[in-house]
């Protein structure tokens, strides 16, 4: 794990102040590498790569940029898990120099050209020079776990890990008007958008390719929402603990100390404790073990804390548990750093606990596995349900229900509703209005926040067609079949949530130096799972059914059967209210506050902390965006290159 950037004149043309521009921009990353740093520049100067490294395969011999002495000179960031299987396969025609993963991607290309991402199973980053034909191809991970971001303006290419690193170069520090309308809708950006006018980031699943001067992009790769209906659910559930198993025992391959994240949840769970069973750790206590585990809670009852079953969890895979106690002041003291860290708002307020529970993994692991992704594969997500109820509802009164288009009926999906208890006020925002329209637009306005925030912002901000129209065309892709609304639900956060989900991933880890993996993340396990049909995965509107029926004798009881699970919920309606309210205040009351454009005239922000419901993300958005200004727009001197 790593940090790259790279400068590239499209024209061939030396770059003026390379090896400055070069270490300007490792200097911003070097939180990403602390183990090392090094840059490489073309002999006639008009490309080079800069590169800090957090060593975790091959300590010594893995130093980058590398080349391969023939023409071929790559940055990378990330790790390749089947990295000795392919090096077996390339063996017999390169003459292999290191033990790294590194220098798989060089030999993988010299045979394979760009058909070597096809071979590459991991999370990777990375800019590849080819002397021969001079092109610089670049490419990201299938799913967008490690980043890429660049910006391409008056002929010149940078690129690199986070923008914090691109912004020296950019004529001026400015906020992206659609991008931002696309935050106030989803609390995140789609596609290649960013919240910096001028940066782009390369889309999860896409290369992008550089020769005569031309810059184009292209998708390699994406799930296929292919149903097999040959075989029977016990089939289903044994390919999945197969796959599962796998993809553990790959992101297992470490040279340093590998932990976990505990959550108190069904996902980190799992990967807990298979993780353990494969590195041979039996039950027990835990506080023997060498195999440490982390999870966060805060003191305001269990709504704030599932430490209880983190514990659980923790004795049956027989790990040392770490528990991170977070109050009001750790907010203060760290939402700036988060923010900074982050280089743009993304997804919810879970950002700010993952950062100081990242922080203490730091201290005692290089490496620590998660169970991210597991809501947007087997389907974990509460609205899933809430959106097939109302459509069962209609089903029951047009008497369409048993008509084959249904994978629940009203009849079996009653006994999980109970599920729904804590989303009232969803429940009653969502059926104020358009009740039973198409169902794209119904799952728009489940996943929109526009609504709820369109009084405070001004209307320009504000208009949110434009924005349904990028939805609509991923929630109606073509690798998705028309007729399952549950495949269209979950690949459209597949291919948006997760991705901001996986930005907050890998920025709260790499801020401390910290390698994070996500074992259920992986294209063998999702191109299986896209094949499984939404009855199988959805039966009865049960919530991950299909992996909660395949590991139940993995996962304690008080885990699986928990139907309680928020995710990672901040109390900061409570503190807001209390420890939090002058900070908050304090925050919006300077005069660059309250100028910004995006700010409706009279923005009162007491009035706003009065209003704020539990679970309300109104106050989040724009305070993470406030905070994200003083950070960047505010202080301009900071990325100034000269």
């Amino acid at each position: 794990m790593c940090g790259i950037s790279g400068q590239f004149n499209l024209k061939l043309q030396p770059v003026p102040n390379l090896d400055r521009r070069l270490a300007r921009m490792n200097a911003a990353l070097a939180h990403r590498g602390p183990d090392g740093e090094g840059v490489w520049q073309h002999p006639k100067g008009f490309l080079g790569f800069g590169h800090r490294r957090l060593s975790i395969i091959d300590l010594q011999g893995g130093t980058q940029p590398m080349s391969d002495g023939n023409g071929l000179t790559v940055c990378y960031n990330g790790e390749i898990y089947n990295y000795r299987d392919l090096r077996d396969e390339l063996e017999a025609e390169y003459e292999f120099k290191t033990t790294s993963d590194t220098e798989v991607i060089l030999a993988g290309y010299r045979k394979w050209g760009q058909g070597v991402l096809q071979k590459l199973r991991g999370m990777f980053a990375f800019a590849l020079w080819d002397e021969s034909s001079k092109i610089l191809f670049c490419a990201r991970d299938r799913f967008g776990i490690k980043p890429f971001y660049y910006s391409n303006q008056a002929g010149q290419f940078n690129f690199a890990s986070e923008v914090k690193a691109l912004l020296p170069f950019l004529p001026q520090i400015k906020t992206d008007d659609d991008g931002l309308r696309e935050y106030f809708t989803f609390q995140f950006c789609l596609g290649e958008k960013t919240l910096f006018e001028g940066v782009e980031q390369l889309s999860a699943g896409h290369s992008l390719t550089i020769k005569n001067g031309n810059v184009t992009t292209e998708r390699y790769w994406e799930p296929h929402y292919d149903h097999d209906w040959n075989h029977t659910k016990r089939y289903f559930q044994d390919k999945l603990r197969e796959l599962v198993n796998d993809s553990v025992r790959y992101h297992l391959v470490s040279d340093v100390s590998v932990g976990c994240y505990l959550s108190g949840g069904i996902d980190s769970g799992l990967v807990a404790l298979l993780a353990s069973k494969e590195r041979g750790h039996g039950s027990g206590t835990g506080n023997g073990s060498d195999f440490h585990a982390f999870t966060g809670k805060f003191a305001y009852g269990p709504d704030y804390d599932e430490s209880a079953r983190a514990r659980v969890v923790a004795q049956a895979a027989n790990l040392k548990l770490h528990e991170i106690t977070i109050d009001s002041k750790d907010f203060i003291e760290n939402i700036g750093k988060v923010m900074y860290h982050l280089d743009f708002p993304v997804a919810g307020p879970g950002s700010f606990p993952q950062f100081l529970v990242s922080k203490r993994a730091s201290e005692n692991v290089k490496v620590c596995l998660g169970g991210q992704g597991g809501d947007e594969i087997f389907g974990g997500y509460v609205r899933y349900l809430l959106a097939y109820f109302e459509l069962c509802i209609k089903g029951a009164i047009d008497d369409t229900m048993h008509s084959g288009n249904f994978i629940v009926t009203y009849e079996s999906i009653i006994p999980n509703l109970k599920s729904l208890q804590k989303y009232k006020p969803l429940m009653k925002e969502f059926w104020k209005s358009g009740l039973f329209e198409d169902r794209d637009r119904r799952y728009f306005r489940l996943v929109s926040r526009a609504e709820a925030i369109r009084p405070l912002i001004n209307a320009v901000y504000s208009d949110i067609e434009p924005v349904f129209a990028k939805f609509k065309e991923i929630f109606n892709g073509k690798n998705v079949e028309r007729a399952s609304y549950f495949d269209s639900m979950t690949n459209f956060d597949f291919k948006t949530l997760l991705p901001a989900l996986l930005q907050v991933e890998d920025r709260v880890s790499m801020a401390h130096g910290l390698e994070s993996r996500v074992p259920l993340i992986d294209h063998p396990l999702i191109e299986f799972a896209a094949t499984v049909p939404s009855n199988v995965k959805f039966e009865g509107g049960e919530l991950k059914l299909l992996l909660k029926e395949t590991f139940s004798d993995v996962i304690p009881p008080e885990v699986l059967k928990n139907k309680d699970k928020m995710g990672f919920p901040v109390p900061l309606s409570e503190w807001i209210k209390g420890d939090l309210f002058e900070f908050i205040c304090d925050t919006f009351k300077s005069s660059r506050a309250k100028q910004r454009s995006y700010l409706k005239e009279g923005f009162e922000i007491e009035s706003l902390v009065s209003r704020e419901g539990k679970f309300d993300r109104n106050l989040w958005g724009l305070l993470s965006l406030e905070l994200w200004q003083q950070q960047y727009h505010d202080q301009p001197e900071r990325f100034s290159f000269e």
